[in-house]
């Protein structure tokens, strides 16, 4: 038995060509449908051909010209090379909505970019790169890509599908021309060994056939399969991201302990939908946050270092349902029917009660604190917006800029900075304002910072700014009897939930293992064919001849045919011209005449 390479060769799918490359032509057939990929075609130089005489005769050129050209267009858009370029650009245009501040995101930060950029601002408004996924050339970009993969699946899919019912193509004429090839001289019987190739290759999971004085066999299915998976898988991405964008919901809620939330738009500190998202879309629950616990390394390199964030919530679904209790920790999110309750944030709500000149009680309340860094040094705004009157009994507005420290570093041992991020040593530091806070004017406020254009502030009897460092229960005393802020020895902690409604983020994901799946079989799994030709030859004696032929040039195929080709030998050997020395040569009868 011999086994011969006869060297390089060609994708016959993607040349469009015959392997053989004879004037006959007779490797056409079996090497043709590989692949189902598209055969490029060049442009020619006119669809229409040449032009009749008349107005008649101008319309049928006309109308054929653009027939042509919107084929020649729709290929193009289709071929795979499009494909790519788009999706290329689809990643290359998402790269500023990464680094240039998004108005759907943050339009605060949008206004400070546009405010700290005079020229680039109104260049890249034009753009629209303040809202990359909403601008108008982001979302050609998609549709093109979007139709280029359905005109690339739907064809070739239809011919696989085409391909698997059909049977693999009869054996050529000559297979020694093929890449791999093997023969040898048998004893057995031409159809003996027709039987015994068919039962090897349909043994190694190939599918095969008798076709004349050959069996004809086709592996490598899932290659193909791979390929149109992984189009199919990018479509239910863009289906999914798309699905995602015009549905979807998002909201903040700062909660401090022993508050509560109800999922209803009113209550949201911020919110940002899809353009197709209604507030009936919003799942029916409430939550309320019972306690939060957050424990800190307290020595060595990642000293300050979270260890435990997590709050004990109880929630319920509807308007009437049971309760639960449950633990919310980073990256655990409370799953309620199509929504996510996500721990997003952390920090202190020192508790304050504010009294007018008589004593009476204006403000009593956790007032929460905006971390600042690491160690939760924090900042916030102290509002007394009602109740309140001055000395003269005047109704005025009291405010107090606040900051607030949970480890503080001792009088005399530097600024107002937390030393740890627990609560060890906490301070509150004021100073006060009164006149009017703004809030009768509708003008949305920040909560979280005081608006003095409209205040004045409280100074002592020698001039001073009124200002004080005050401990847990320690009292700051408004001057000429306005009353008092006392910092109470409660200090309460607040969580921030985001809570979010993704619709398609699960196909989403099953698209991108789909994608990466798909992929991986159009690059791992090679498909072949392969043919066993047993004639008999001139001499009497079966010639049995095999030959392989892949999608694309690959050093296992000549691996394959040799072991398939053992296989069949063993059953089918190498039948020589030699005399058997266990059978012994005539003995002439006694007494013959000798020549």
């Amino acid at each position: 038995m011999s086994t011969t390479d006869t060297g390089k060769t060609t994708d016959p799918a993607a040349a469009g060509q015959p392997v053989d490359g004879g004037a006959d032509g007779d490797l056409g057939e079996a090497g043709s449908q590989l692949s189902t990929a598209p055969v490029e075609t060049a442009m020619p130089g006119s669809f229409g051909g040449p032009r009749a005489p008349g107005a008649i005769g101008w319309l049928a050129w006309t109308l054929r010209e653009v027939i042509g050209w919107s084929r020649w267009f729709w290929r193009q858009l289709t071929s795979m090379r499009v494909a790519l370029i788009l999706l290329f650009l689809l990643s290359l245009g998402a790269i500023p909505g990464s680094l240039i501040p998004q108005s759907g995101t943050d339009a605060a930060k949008v206004q400070e970019f546009k405010d700290a950029h005079t020229t680039l601002g109104p260049v890249y408004d034009r753009l629209g790169l303040f809202h990359v996924y909403s601008s108008v050339w982001f979302s050609a970009i998609y549709i093109l890509l979007f139709v280029s993969l359905i005109g690339c699946i739907v064809p070739r899919t239809w011919q696989f599908v085409g391909q698997l019912r059909g049977r693999p193509p009869g054996a050529p004429k000559r297979l020694n021309r093929l890449p791999a090839y093997a023969t040898w001289r048998t004893g057995a019987e031409p159809e003996q060994v027709r039987e015994v190739a068919l039962k090897v290759l349909e043994r190694r999971r190939f599918r095969a056939h008798a076709a004349g004085d050959a069996v004809a066999a086709e592996k490598g299915y899932l290659r193909e399969t791979g390929n149109l998976l992984f189009h199919i898988a990018l479509i239910v991405m863009l289906v999914a991201f798309a699905w995602g964008q015009l549905f979807k919901s998002e909201g903040n809620k700062l909660i401090v302990e022993g508050g509560g939330f109800s999922n209803t738009l009113a209550l949201y500190d911020d919110f940002k939908s899809g353009s197709l998202f209604s507030t009936d879309d919003l799942t029916p629950f409430s939550f309320d946050l019972k306690n939060f616990t957050g424990t800190y390394e307290l020595t060595g390199p990642n000293k300050g270092t979270p260890r435990t964030y997590q709050a004990d919530v109880t929630y319920s679904v509807g308007a009437y349902g049971k309760e639960k209790k449950t633990t919310v920790k980073v990256n655990e999110p409370l799953e309620i029917g199509d929504s996510k309750v996500y721990l997003t944030a952390h920090g202190y709500a020192p508790v304050v009660t504010v009294r007018d000149g008589k004593g009476n009680v204006v403000l009593h309340d956790a007032v929460p604190m905006l971390p600042l860094d690491s160690n939760v040094t924090s900042q916030g705004a102290i509002k007394v917006m009602d109740g309140y009157r001055n000395a003269r009994g005047v109704k005025e507005q009291l405010g107090f800029a606040a900051f607030f420290v949970p480890s503080f570093a001792g009088d005399g041992n530097g600024t107002m900075f937390s030393q740890f991020p627990a609560l060890l040593n906490p301070r509150l530091a004021v100073s006060a304002y009164h006149g009017s806070l703004g809030v009768d004017a509708g003008i949305p406020q920040n909560v979280y910072q005081l608006d003095t254009s409209r205040l004045k502030q409280f100074k002592t009897a020698k001039g001073a700014i009124l200002k004080q460092r005050l401990k847990p229960g320690q009292t700051m005393k408004l001057p000429n009897g306005a009353g008092s802020i006392t910092f109470e020895k409660d200090v309460k902690e607040w969580a921030n939930f985001q809570v979010t409604q993704q619709p398609g983020s699960d196909w989403a994901l099953a698209g991108a293992f789909g994608a990466i799946l798909g992929l991986a079989g159009s690059l791992f799994i090679q498909r072949r064919r392969v043919w066993v030709r047993a004639t008999t030859g001139a001499d009497g004696v079966t010639v049995v001849e095999m030959a392989g032929l892949g999608r694309s040039e690959s050093a296992k195929l000549p691996e394959e045919l040799g072991d398939l080709a053992a296989l069949v030998h063993e059953q089918a050997p190498t039948k020589t011209d030699e005399p058997d020395p266990a059978v012994a040569p005539p003995v002439p009868a006694e007494g013959a005449e000798k020549q």
